[in-house]
């Protein structure tokens, strides 16, 4: 199933996110779900609470990214109840956009190390360091499930200048060609 994408400006989107167990009802289906409705929204990440589950789970596939970054070729991961320990490096910037804030860019600065714990999808226990556009990739999802998005991290002055664009969007003034849902409002659907 295709769930449709919380945007920006829905309370859910900060909330931050709770650790589930491994008994968590349907979450074999919940992962499929949050895969098949990322590769139908064209993103390389999604977070559980951007589909409106407020659990810690994001999945990651950066195969789409390959060209430009061969490493990233088989990085195809689930995280569940994923804590970052560790973050270190150089702040780097870089353009990063997100599926609930639509047809939004901005520069980004993150640590280029990150250390992470997290169980997969086979409930298997990962204690594990990134670095480079993967960290980057992590960092993004993972902030979904602090009820961060990737706007807080711009400087006071860009988020200010960008106060318009994020109220335009919040009302649904925006085209993308997935299943989107506002606060306070049913599944909209645009095509």
């Amino acid at each position: 199933m295709t769930y449709p994408i919380v945007i920006y400006g829905h309370p859910l989107l900060r909330k931050v996110a709770e650790d589930i167990d491994q008994d968590y009802p349907g979450l074999d289906q919940i992962i499929a779900d949050l895969f098949e409705t990322m590769y139908s929204s064209e993103g390389v990440g999604l977070a559980a609470p951007q589909t409106g589950k407020s659990i810690r789970i994001f999945v990651i596939d950066c195969k789409p990214l390959a060209e430009d970054e061969p490493e990233l070729a088989d990085f195809k991961r689930v995280f569940i109840n994923a804590h970052i320990t560790e973050k270190s490096g150089d702040l780097k910037p870089m353009s990063e956009g997100c599926l609930s804030i639509p047809n939004l860019r901005e520069e980004v600065n993150r640590e280029g190390f990150i250390r992470i714990q997290y169980y997969d999808e086979k409930w298997q226990f990962h204690d594990e360091s990134y670095t480079g556009f993967a960290a980057r990739v992590i960092q993004h999802e993972y902030d979904h499930l602090d009820g961060i998005l990737f706007t807080d991290r711009v400087s006071p002055l860009r988020r200010r200048l960008l106060k318009s664009r994020l109220t335009a969007i919040s009302k649904g003034k925006f085209e993308v060609d997935y299943k989107t849902i506002l606060y306070g409002q049913k599944i909209r659907f645009i095509t």
